[in-house]
């Protein structure tokens, strides 16, 4: 059995907040306990948003948390490579197409559901099939490039995951049915952005060697995506703990515009780190 490895992956796009100091202390307190370790891994793709200095804000929070990882530290920005092998692998399985559909597009098809027709999934609107049937040597520099979800599923067969965070523990098995109709064709590869999330954390967790993600709640349905593309690429799939979000008084997810919740404010005004842990819940 290989040794435990989690990781903790935030985005350079603004500052660390409380949410992010607890799932950061959650995997790192799982390493411990597991006598594993925990890494960090910078998801810089989008370039648009990313900044340097609040990647050096992550790092500053991080180590005042009480919390090191071994270096060099992973940035997405760095794996271009990495992710166009994987895209072109799908591609050589004919499972992609090209979509110039923009979100407008998509609403408007959408906009008379059939009834009992799924209308979101964890990938966002499910994509009613507009560019489907599209060929590859058709695609040009804006088209998006999607899954075919229905020809991945008969390569791949049922997609399975084991849950062992306390949320939703267990073993989740789901069929081509399930993910035809309530996940969709999601997006593989975004106009200038390049590689989307889901491809990307599938490579990047296999090239890391992780073993169990630990990440938040919201992502919980997004999983059987990455159990799927984990399938179709023979790479090793790791078990997933997800945990519970830590919430604003409005029972809101915190996010990163919640600057009073950041955790370079509260230090300034004075937190400990213990107390961080205590106000996170843990």
């Amino acid at each position: 059995m290989p040794d435990y490895m989690t990781r903790f992956a935030p985005s350079p796009t603004g500052p660390l907040h409380l949410g992010h100091a607890f799932s950061a202390l959650t995997a790192w307190d799982r390493a411990r306990a597991m006598g594993g370790k925990a890494l960090l891994r910078i998801e810089d793709i989008d370039a648009s948003r990313s900044r340097p200095e609040w990647e050096a804000q992550i790092y500053d929070d991080l180590r005042w948390l009480g919390l090191d990882w071994p270096e060099p530290v992973m940035r997405q920005s760095q794996r271009a490579d990495a992710y166009a092998e994987a895209l072109a692998a799908l591609m050589d399985m004919g499972l992609c197409y090209p979509c110039h559909c923009r979100r407008s597009d998509i609403r408007a098809a959408l906009a008379a559901p059939q009834e009992g027709v799924v209308m979101a999934g964890p990938d966002g609107l499910i994509y009613p099939g507009i560019c489907r049937g599209r060929s590859m040597a058709d695609a040009g520099p804006d088209d998006a490039i999607r899954l075919d979800m229905a020809a991945a599923m008969q390569v791949a067969g049922t997609v399975r995951f084991t849950e062992t965070g306390p949320l939703h523990a267990g073993h989740y098995a789901f069929d081509a049915g399930f993910m035809v109709q309530s996940v969709g064709d999601v997006v593989l590869s975004r106009r200038g952005v390049g590689v989307a999330y889901h491809l990307a954390v599938v490579v990047d967790d296999a090239a890391q060697g992780v073993t169990e993600v630990v990440r938040g709640a919201d992502l919980f349905e997004a999983t059987a995506i990455h159990a799927l593309l984990q399938r179709l690429l023979w790479l090793t799939s790791p078990d997933y703990y997800h945990h519970d979000l830590i919430r604003d008084v409005q029972g809101r997810r915190l996010a990163k515009r919640d600057d009073a919740r950041a955790i370079a404010l509260l230090r300034a005004e004075g937190a400990t780190p213990q107390e961080i842990r205590r106000m996170a819940g843990l």
